[in-house]
């Protein structure tokens, strides 16, 4: 069977959801690179089988090895004895809406009713510190809203994030936690975590038992606003991971509401900011619904996904040789800022089979990272 990218609907047997999990797990691969690797090899068993050559031609010193299949056969196992499933990219139940994203996780766990990312999803983010006035606002909003056909969106912090949750729990709503799945964080949650499985839906990209630390919160958050037609501030600092998501949002084609605040408040430079940014500023629930009813963003991915063409096995026609003077012209132009591939393949005068098996090798090797939107980054050594 054909292994692709999330924009087409296929069936996984047990043994390809492992080769799919052992290739999410593996060091250095993120779900751009995931894709990538389907793109060349079409399915993840024989990238599985491709890994240690292509990190060694990458410069890595040691042979890059994905997680042994006893390692996610029993994480999987021990998912399903918590009550939850997992769900790859490509499969009929995997969320519309997230696999629209370039960097969509290739493999989610879940825990409650899936179904509920079929139907339409706001995000709802704030301060963790969030004053009580504002905590009792973004209840009433994630009520309102709810009662109107929308299903809330957040990611189980304190604060705005509970209260969110919170005022959705009896029209639905959907926790995006930044560890693993089996983890309750915080753990004042845990009443919270436990009314979500039984009545909403919690989901996760890490693997179970991990502790979520700060760099899997702008990765949680890419899921928040994925999952989303459009994601609400209610409260923010202004530098914080809620601004973070709003961004996110944006580049994402998602739309962004803000709540206006008294100017000396710093919970409130968040949102003032996103509003003079051009945010759409919002009082009340109807304030977005009238925004959606004008805008039927419900049509959105339907519309991209049935616009995405098939994908197919990229060209490898590129020898060794090739390749490996690629990665040289590459290393001279690459730096620690963002650059586009099509610049790089512009400005180096490579041809694509060549770049594109150089930047790979170098990606596995750890010597790059990829990021959304078709750029790279070169990382430090």
């Amino acid at each position: 069977m054909s292994q692709t990218s999330p924009k087409n609907k296929i069936i996984f047997s047990a043994d390809e959801k492992f080769d799919w999990l052992r290739l999410s797990r593996t060091e250095n691969i993120g779900p751009i690179t995931f894709y990538k690797l389907l793109d060349i090899y079409g399915t993840a068993k024989n990238a599985l089988d491709a890994l240690p050559e292509l990190s060694k031609k990458g410069g890595r010193k040691k042979p890059l090895i994905a997680p042994d299949l006893k390692q996610v056969e029993k994480e999987y196992s021990t998912l399903q004895k918590l009550g939850g499933e997992m769900v790859c990219a490509g499969e009929d139940t995997y969320p519309i809406s997230l696999a629209a994203i370039d960097d969509a996780p290739p493999i989610l766990s879940y825990i409650g009713d899936l179904n509920l990312t079929r139907a339409p999803c706001l995000a709802m983010v704030g301060a963790r510190n969030a004053s009580l006035n504002g905590k009792k606002f973004a209840a009433k909003l994630s009520k309102e809203l709810g009662q109107s056909g929308q299903i809330i969106v957040s990611g189980l912090a304190r604060g705005i994030d509970t209260a969110a949750h919170e005022g959705a729990l009896d029209t639905g709503t959907i926790a995006v936690v930044a560890g693993g799945i089996d983890v309750v964080y915080p753990s004042e949650n845990q009443k919270l975590y436990d009314d979500l499985k039984q009545r909403g839906l919690i989901i996760a990209e890490s693997p179970l038992g991990m502790e979520p630390i700060a760099r899997h919160f702008p990765k949680r958050n890419r899921i928040v606003s994925g999952l989303s037609t459009g994601v609400i501030v209610v409260e923010a600092a202004f530098k914080s991971g809620s601004l973070i998501t709003a961004r996110m949002a944006g580049e994402q084609g998602r739309d962004v509401y803000a709540i206006p605040g008294y100017p000396a408040d710093p919970r409130a430079q968040g949102p003032n900011k996103l509003i003079q940014d051009g945010a759409t500023l919002i009082t009340k629930a109807q304030d977005i619904l009238q925004n959606l009813e004008n805008f039927n963003d419900n049509t959105l991915f339907d519309n991209a996904l049935q616009a995405t063409p098939e994908i197919g096995l990229v060209d490898t026609s590129a020898n060794e040789k090739d390749t490996a003077e690629a990665q040289d012209i590459l290393l001279q132009n690459l730096s620690q800022m963002p650059v586009g591939v099509d610049e790089l393949a512009r400005t180096c005068h490579l041809s694509i089979p060549s770049m594109q098996m150089a930047l790979l090798e170098m990606e596995l090797a750890g010597r790059l990272q990829r990021l959304p939107g078709n750029r790279v980054v070169l990382l430090d050594e």
